[in-house]
């Protein structure tokens, strides 16, 4: 009986490796024949990403909230008690004074929250104190516009910041008189920008094909902005490469025919201390989707000689220090920006 139940276990052992094998070769795509054409299956489409809808992400709701800001003037007034009414001025730490209650954060936070801050500081010294922030003056909201213009500069906003105000109050640099033929407040047709750039703090950039967005009747031409974006126009002879993550002046930096990347890096202010010692850079080529990673030791290894070539509109990132991707937010106004080319920009593992 044993000898039986063994030999069946054998031959089920067998039956299911030769059905493996069977299967396997089943699978197995035959090879062609001598002169026969083999036919290949498409590769799956990629999706790309509408550059508009690039925009559309980066612009602020239109019903977006205002923030208070560094340097703001603002008005506290309190329901039944005028004569706990208050001027004040945001300091550059983000703070106002109040009498009693002392230093209250209020840079950062909507009109409704400062409210509450402020209501919260005074509540052990009054009782069902209702408080109303009111801003009299806007000078946190503001942002930089530089590149090939007329008059370069901060520029201060009483409302929501605009692509197309920003622009025209800083004037068009026609290229002749360093401008002076440029009245600010008004910009031509004709002296609309091919394109400009848009930085948003150390990790994003985003490129506005400005004069097509204008020729198409689009709206987004005159993109609402954030408070601090840094608006670079290039002129049309300029070459120059963006600077982007732990550096000290992140934004474009021009190329010349002497350029390298440490005298790249070096126009950006060089490193924050949150880069490290021993930072991997990371350029990017988002017209081309290529990335390649740049050791700074490297870099400064004589032995190594190691040259970089830089290309126009290129982008230089630094990781922060213990991080092995470069993680930030790349979005180029491109139709040729594919998922691949996003896949790209995440870094090396």
């Amino acid at each position: 009986m044993k000898h039986r139940i063994v030999m069946a276990c054998a031959l089920l052992l067998l039956w299911g490796i030769c059905g493996r094998g069977v299967l396997k070769a089943q699978n197995q795509t035959p090879l062609p024949l001598p002169g026969q054409k083999t036919t290949q299956e498409p590769p799956d489409p990629q999706l790309k990403p509408n550059p508009l809808e690039t925009l559309r992400k980066f612009e602020p709701a239109e019903d977006e909230e205002y923030r208070l800001g560094k340097g703001d003037e603002i008005s506290v007034e309190f329901v039944g008690r005028p004569d706990l009414t208050a001027k004040l001025v945001i300091g550059p730490d983000g703070r106002i004074t109040l009498p009693l209650a002392g230093d209250v954060i209020v840079a950062g936070q909507t009109r409704a929250e400062a409210d509450k801050a402020i209501e919260s500081a005074l509540s052990s010294f009054y009782s069902n104190l209702s408080a109303q922030v009111t801003v009299t003056k806007y000078t946190a909201n503001r942002v930089l516009l530089l590149g090939a213009v007329a008059h370069p500069g901060m520029i201060t906003f009483d409302g929501t910041p605009t692509l197309l105000e920003a622009l025209s109050r800083g004037g068009m640099d026609t290229g002749t008189n360093n401008g002076a033929n440029s009245v600010p407040g008004k910009v031509a047709v004709s002296q609309i920008p091919e394109r400009c750039a848009i930085y948003r703090g150390q990790n994003q950039v985003v490129w506005v094909e400005l004069k097509a967005l204008i020729e198409s009747g689009n709206t987004l031409a005159d993109l609402r902005l954030r408070r601090d974006d840094v608006i670079y126009v290039p002129s049309m002879a300029e070459r120059f490469v963006s600077v982007l993550g732990e550096v000290q002046h992140p934004g474009a930096v021009p190329l010349t025919n002497n350029s390298t990347l440490a005298s790249v890096l070096a126009e950006a202010g060089g490193f924050t201390n949150k880069a490290g010692g021993k930072p991997h850079i990371q350029i990017v080529d988002p017209a081309k989707g290529t990335s390649r990673v740049i050791s700074f030791n490297d870099l400064l290894n004589p032995v190594r000689s190691l040259e970089v070539t830089l290309r126009p509109g290129e982008i230089v990132y630094v990781p922060m220090s213990g991080f092995n991707k470069a993680a930030y937010v790349l979005e180029k106004l491109s139709p040729v920006t594919s998922l691949a080319t996003m896949a790209v920009l995440v870094g090396y593992p």
